[in-house]
């Protein structure tokens, strides 16, 4: 498969590797300072474009990538509120769009988790819940979309939550996200419940992006040759 990567920081080059080392070629890098590179015959000669930027460019970095007939898998959060517009975009050149918060794997099954716990938690409404998330220092969205899916699921099971606030307590129908930034950590993320007697904790504690950077190829190869909007429940069938 020829894989054309959006973004090439740390996450692009642990991408590269383990794609080649999968049997794949990179015939194009996209970065900062070469965004004509989109226009190249390079580029429109990818089967999938794997992309891992930042929420202030990711939309246009899809636009740029279906216009030149490319689909696209992405990790990039921080910008969702615009997804139908990428959708449409999607659907009217015919072509993949793959998106997840997270491609890892373990933080897939805490996913899975964490809406089973909060089914089971709708029933004891003496527990508080929380969550915390924990990043490194050149992450610029926050809360991270990871925790952001965490609380859409708590709040598809838990009745007495509607929705969620930032670096709040939980209080009433919130769910409090505190978000930390520091050293380079590739990613924490915790689940608290809480009562006057005990508390129930899960965490997700992941080690390196390498985890990520697996799940982005692994997806790509799932995309292949498909067309529509995907994600993660698509290929994992949770």
């Amino acid at each position: 498969m020829k894989i054309a990567l959006i973004g090439y920081g740390k996450m692009g080059k642990t991408i590269e590797q383990i794609a080649i080392s999968r049997g794949h070629e990179i015939v194009a890098h996209i970065d900062i300072d070469n965004q004509q590179d989109f226009d190249s015959k390079e580029f429109k000669s990818a089967d999938i474009a794997i992309e891992f930027t930042a929420p202030s460019v990711a939309v246009e970095n899809y636009r740029r990538a279906f216009n030149a007939g490319v689909s696209v898998v992405s990790g990039t959060t921080g910008w969702t509120a615009r997804m139908e517009e990428v959708k449409s975009w999607c659907k009217e050149k015919d072509l993949a769009f793959f998106w997840t918060s997270n491609f890892s794997l373990g933080v897939n099954i805490f996913f899975a988790m964490n809406k089973y716990l909060a089914k089971i938690m709708n029933e004891f409404t003496e527990y508080e819940v929380d969550i915390t998330e924990t990043h490194h220092i050149h992450k610029l969205d926050a809360p991270s979309g990871t925790a952001i899916t965490l609380a859409d699921g708590i709040i598809e099971n838990l009745d007495r939550k509607s929705s969620w606030e930032l670096d709040k307590a939980s209080k009433d129908d919130k769910i409090g996200i505190k978000a930390i930034r520091e050293g380079e950590v590739p990613g924490i993320h915790t689940i608290r419940y809480e009562s006057d007697v005990d508390s129930i904790t899960i965490t997700h504690d992941a080690k390196s992006r390498a985890g990520l950077a697996l799940g982005a190829v692994v997806a790509a190869e799932f995309t292949y040759r498909k067309k529509g909007c995907l994600g993660m429940s698509d290929m994992l069938n949770f």
